[in-house]
């Protein structure tokens, strides 16, 4: 049977990739992240090891001793573990000193080019997943008022310009002035933030990054960006066609639907509706 190895960050993104995966009649050797993987994930593996955040030689030892060659990233792993504690081992240690700084694409294809030293390859993260990309055009019951359109086509091109620069894929708008920007807080966080500060009505658009590694760090959403939208009245949520990954799909559309929330994916880069 043919393997592919998992390296699983947080979310529901991993165990939609597993799932997938053994329908395709593949072994998945899972590598898991105490403190983010989701321990459901076991259930629809054949193998999962657990490791903590910035131990990557006993990541890479987990895939080596399982003869896996070809791995895939799914999920997020939260960079403010750099900041609380992690305890990398010495190759991770190695890892971390030789980066000049913590960007998430840098990091993210530093750690591909180590396990492609060990005879790794990592594939783009949409692997048997294509079902999950987002359709263009509007995918929920309301469609954008013409207010919240000019918000889209106001931070889309911001929000790209955030994207380019590695900070973020997110940004919270309203009546045409930022109220939030993405940062190492994540997706949900900057929607709160930028909710609170408006009140309600507000816009979140979620893009993908310029030159964006199709390896790793697609934008996606699920039903936990519905309950933070909801959590501050916000209005509308736009995404990137073809570009962003909708989880559980079903119950995000009926989540926003219940809560009035008009969601719609961008097919072109400019943003213009």
């Amino acid at each position: 049977m043919k393997k592919i190895g998992l390296i699983a960050g947080n979310g529901s993104f991993p165990l939609a990739f597993a799932r997938a995966a053994k329908q395709k009649g593949l072994a998945v050797i899972a590598v898991a992240h105490e403190g983010e993987t989701l321990p459901e994930l076991a259930q629809w593996v054949d193998s999962i090891s657990w490791v903590k955040v910035g131990q990557l030689g006993k990541l890479i030892k987990v895939f080596k001793d399982h003869d896996v060659h070809d791995v895939l990233m799914a999920g997020g792993i939260k960079k403010t573990h750099l900041f609380d504690g992690a305890l990398p081992d010495l190759r991770g240690m190695a890892f971390l000193a030789r980066m000049i700084h913590k960007k998430d694409d840098s990091m993210l294809r530093a750690v591909a080019t180590e396990l492609e030293s060990e005879g790794i390859t990592v594939r783009e993260s949409t692997l048997y997943l294509d079902n999950l990309l987002a359709t263009p055009g509007v995918l929920t019951k309301r469609k954008p008022s013409k207010k919240e359109n000019l918000d889209i086509e106001f931070g889309w091109q911001m929000a790209k310009e955030i994207g380019k620069l590695d900070i973020g894929q997110t940004l919270v708008v309203k009546d045409q002035a930022v109220l939030a920007v993405e940062a190492i807080e994540g997706t949900d966080e900057a929607i709160k933030r930028g909710g609170l500060l408006c009140g309600s009505g507000a816009v979140v658009i979620k893009v993908c990054k310029p030159h964006q590694d199709l390896r790793f760090d697609l934008p996606a959403i699920g039903p936990q960006t519905i309950a933070s939208m909801v959590q501050v009245k916000a209005a509308c949520l736009a995404i990137e066609a073809g570009k962003t990954i909708i989880l559980d799909r079903e119950t995000l559309l009926q989540e926003a639907d219940r809560a009035g929330i008009s969601i719609i994916a961008v097919q072109n880069e400019q943003g213009t509706l």
